[in-house]
């Protein structure tokens, strides 16, 4: 049971950690931009692509989550709705 937990929790860091290096080369480019004459980017794409595949994915588990609890908006519920008919079914 310890060793499912690890593993939620490492699903759920390594995206985290994804995402904050891509916020550091954005931000680190941006800085480079500021001291030298040209703007790298290269690095500005690469962690802008970082940074929203890990934002993206934990947003994507909470979304799944909630809706796995029914803690979302209605509108949101009709795919899990649809779901329980053709288990029902």
């Amino acid at each position: 049971m310890r060793l499912d937990r690890l593993i939620a929790l490492l699903l759920i860091l390594i995206p985290g950690l994804v995402a904050a290096y891509g916020w550091n080369l954005m931000k680190t480019s941006l800085i480079d931009s500021l001291a030298d004459r040209h703007f790298p980017l290269f690095q500005f794409i690469g962690g802008l692509l970082l940074f929203a595949v890990g934002v993206f994915y934990l947003a994507g588990y909470i979304f799944y989550k909630d809706g796995k609890r029914r803690y979302l908006q209605p509108k949101f519920l009709k795919v899990y709705q649809k779901k329980d008919q053709k288990k029902a079914e």
